[in-house]
């Protein structure tokens, strides 16, 4: 059973990204710990809430670094909701905040008279070369987004007022705004496929 290491941000509900992992086979565990970060195999970034509140206690932990050598290194990673949008500079929720910076943009909110925040079911439509995501439909609960994805990565888009990005891969770095330990089986098959090519890739 392969470990994963949960990394604790003080803005996520880690129980639903545990009990995700552990159906999906794995076995997960919660740290803190630089060192638990750099060393693990595979590991899981979750969030909820601000990118300042987020990066605070990212930042107040000693994890910064080793998170964007971990990621920039593409090492086996699981980003969630504001786990994909902490790769970024930064957010328009938190102006003159330093995100990762480990993909350029910024996360902007949505517009166009949608709902704010998206909560609930969307569609998922994977784009050519994708080899962990594909279609389907996912849960959602997000005010920010990534317009598009950087160079270099595979991206999902859905729809909410315009395209943006759903997900986003790169070898095995797996970012999604959505919540695939929410998202059914559909999301337990991603979490498995991820599982399955960190278990395989080289770290």
């Amino acid at each position: 059973m392969m470990e994963v290491v949960v990394i604790r941000t003080g803005t996520a509900n880690i129980a639903s990204v545990l009990a995700g992992l552990r159906r999906a086979g794995a076995a997960p565990r919660v740290s803190s710990d630089p060192l638990d970060v750099q060393a693990a195999r595979m590991a899981v970034l979750p969030g909820v809430g601000t990118v300042s509140a987020a990066m605070e206690r990212i930042d107040g932990a000693g994890l910064a670094d080793p998170l964007r050598r971990r990621l920039s290194a593409g090492r086996p990673t699981l980003c969630v909701c504001l786990g994909l949008q902490l790769l970024a500079g930064g957010s328009e929720e938190s102006p003159g905040v330093e995100a990762l910076g480990v993909v350029p943009g910024t996360a902007t909110r949505f517009s166009g008279g949608v709902r704010v925040p998206q909560l609930g079911w969307n569609r998922v439509e994977a784009g050519e070369g994708c080899r962990l995501l594909r279609d389907g439909h996912a849960y959602f609960a997000n005010s920010y987004k990534l317009d598009a994805a950087p160079e270099g990565w595979c991206a999902a888009t859905s729809d909410h007022g315009g395209r943006f990005v759903a997900a986003m891969e790169r070898g095995s770095v797996l970012a999604c705004q959505f919540h695939p330990e929410l998202s059914g089986a559909w999301g337990l098959d991603l979490i498995g496929r991820w599982l399955e090519a960190g278990g395989e890739a080289p770290c």
